[in-house]
């Protein structure tokens, strides 16, 4: 795996609380990476040491194979979770300043913000001090600040805290399109439902450990245990003797419309799938088999509980 980020074997500890503890997790390059876990587990104190806000007590970071400098630091894009916009200056201003501050000309900074405030529908706030700004306008002009000097590698916090589901669905649409460009993108993040949308690979932290990693599709396929559904016609009994030694239906059944009925079965064994499909089409008139995924939610809340095998 060509990876962008190395996080290698990091401890941190605050007085008697134990931040982080021996983590480690590998970013692949050009991905969309969701930092998961529950409040306290150690997101945040991890963004920041990659960051170099502030330092582990042991391990490293590795950008592209080299320890992280504070030079390399100008190859992140970091939005914390706490908004950092000076209420009385205005919006453009305060902007071509964090611009300056990465690096851009004035002129070449004016012009790419006034383009990203254009597509994210802020221009006319340009001339607006900053306390005129709501919560979600002021998180687009943080949004367009961490990504304007076009880091490799984007880091977010909390990115879609405080947007309706329009907005939201905006921010998104822009991470994947910086993906699609180059850059990898990691985001911490509660919403399990944009970690399922966007998310490429992730690592669950629980108690200041990573407890999870992996690909998404990986994931929910492994934890899925081999269960589907599928649409026939039969009765459970014939059901039952027709996936003998195979598989085991779960459940009740429903009756859908056309005279179906729909069952959840479990096939404890790749290699049997086939032969169920065959046994099925022979004798029960299968029109549909469907392997149910199951939710980032549902994985999340089986991981923290120790219940995800």
């Amino acid at each position: 795996m060509d990876s962008i980020l190395s996080v290698q074997h990091i401890t941190k500890s605050y007085t008697q609380h134990k931040a982080l503890d021996d983590l480690s997790l590998e970013v692949p390059r050009g991905s969309v990476y969701g930092l998961l876990g529950p409040n306290g587990a150690g997101k945040t104190t991890l963004l920041r040491i990659i960051n170099r806000i502030t330092m582990p007590d042991s391990g490293c970071v590795l950008l592209d194979g080299k320890p992280l400098t504070e030079s390399e630091v100008f190859n992140i894009g970091y939005m914390p979770e706490e908004r950092g916009l000076y209420k009385k200056m205005r919006v453009g201003e305060q902007a071509i300043f964090f611009a300056r501050l990465k690096g851009l000309g004035k002129h070449e900074a004016e012009r790419r913000l006034r383009e990203w405030f254009s597509r994210l529908d802020i221009l006319n706030w340009w001339d607006r001090k900053v306390e005129d700004l709501s919560k979600g306008m002021a998180q687009k002009v943080q949004f367009i600040t961490t990504v304007l000097h076009e880091p490799k590698l984007l880091i977010f916090d909390e990115p879609f805290s405080g947007f309706d589901p329009i907005n939201a669905n905006l921010l998104k649409e822009e991470i994947l399109r910086l993906r699609d460009r180059g850059a990898t993108v990691i985001f911490s993040t509660h919403n399990m439902a944009s970690v399922e949308e966007i998310c490429d690979h992730i690592t669950l932290i629980d108690r200041s450990r990573n407890i999870l990693s992996g690909s998404v599709d990986d994931i929910r396929r492994t934890a899925g245990g081999n269960i589907f559904e599928i649409t026939h016609r039969s009765s459970h009994e014939e059901l039952s003797a027709t996936l003998a030694g195979l598989a085991t239906p779960l459940g009740e059944s429903r009756g859908i419309v056309g005279g179906y009925t729909a069952t959840k079965i479990h096939i404890p064994h790749n290699e049997d799938i086939r032969e169920v499909i065959r046994r099925l089409n022979d004798r029960c008139e299968l029109r549909s088999l469907q392997e149910m995924m199951p939710s980032m939610n549902d994985i999340f809340i089986r991981a923290v509980n120790g219940t995800l095998k």
